[in-house]
């Protein structure tokens, strides 16, 4: 017969474990909202292919694509504006100023309406510890935002579509007014024309067999492998994230995973803060950027570093989730 203390004791940690168990699954379903894998309705594929062709443009024949050297993010802008003009999307040039230079959002609308869906991602480049390739940030995002083109171009989405090309997302403008996405954002509401979210494109082409946690506890609720894409945003956003994960497709060999709670290091850290700065809900797509990359902001982030297949199956699914979307009303 078991002592009465060990009986208590044994009481006591079965109790603890019982109840952060309970806490796990209530993190687990709040945080993360696990769902099915949405049906598939787009019946195109993307292209690996294409992907790395963009890729190879920006992180191989534009570098450095920075604020010290304008005549760089200008041919991106240029190389930008001719494949959306390719997959049969006009683009218009959204120029500005910014701390004496002149910069340019490359935006290709897909529809017409008064709120618009923004999918955007910044063509610039981190600069400041020398050349930078910016393959996965943020040329994979470019290159996915121009194959998403591709991929609606001549559909007819339920809500109409920003497809932007940021400018001035890396420092010295990061967090300023000057950012690309803050201008788009505050010319979009100038007009009248408030958009019903945003999706931010950051980092969406490096995959590893280890994925890195800031926390135990996001370690605990997220998986070990560097297999997926991450969909993320504030406890306000969450409608927003639950909505898109209801379209969103896995592909083979990469899944989609969301995360929809309180603030957390970096989950700020794109243009998707400048539609939070206004009240617009706003979410990251990414493969998690430092957390997973170590070539973050390094010479080394250069295009052979990139897994284009799994890319591809990422656009996929966003694709899948654009047309996937609830009709504006």
């Amino acid at each position: 017969m078991l002592h009465p203390i060990t009986r208590s004791a044994l009481r006591i940690t079965s109790t603890l474990a019982v109840t952060l168990g309970f806490l796990w699954l209530l993190a687990f379903l709040y945080v993360r909202q696990p769902a099915r894998s949405g049906a598939r309705v787009l019946g195109q594929r993307a292209s690996a292919e294409r992907l790395r062709a963009d890729v190879l443009v920006l992180a191989r024949d534009l570098v450095p694509r920075d604020v010290a050297h304008p005549e760089n993010l200008a041919r991106a802008a240029d190389y930008i504006a001719g494949e959306f003009s390719r997959a049969g999307i006009t683009p218009q040039r959204e120029r500005y100023a910014a701390r004496g230079g002149e910069y340019e959002n490359v935006v290709a609308r897909i529809g017409a309406c008064s709120a618009p869906l923004v999918v955007g991602a910044h063509y610039d480049a981190f600069g400041e510890f020398g050349a930078n390739p910016g393959a996965d940030d943020n040329a994979s995002g470019v290159a996915g935002l121009l194959e998403l083109g591709r991929l609606l171009a001549g559909r007819k989405p339920p809500r109409c579509l920003d497809l932007v090309a940021f400018s001035t997302e890396e420092p010295p403008f990061f967090g300023s007014q000057d950012m690309g996405s803050a201008v788009h954002a505050a010319n979009l509401l100038a007009r009248g024309e408030r958009p019903w979210g945003m999706v931010s494109l950051e980092m969406i082409g490096y995959f590893t067999e280890r994925q890195e946690w800031p926390s135990a506890l996001l370690a605990a609720l997220y998986p070990r492998r560097g297999d997926f894409l991450l969909l993320a945003g504030r406890i306000q956003d969450r409608e927003l994230i639950r909505t898109f994960k209801s379209g969103l497709v896995d592909g083979e060999r990469m899944r989609f995973v969301s995360y929809g709670g309180p603030y957390v290091g970096g989950l700020d850290a794109s243009d998707h803060s400048s539609c939070w700065a206004r009240g617009i809900p706003a979410v990251i797509l990414t493969d998690s950027a430092f957390l997973r990359n170590p070539r973050y902001h390094a010479p080394d982030d250069t295009p052979e570093s990139l897994d284009y297949p799994r890319m591809a199956e990422g656009v996929e699914g966003l694709a899948n989730a654009v047309l996937a979307l609830p009709a504006a009303r």
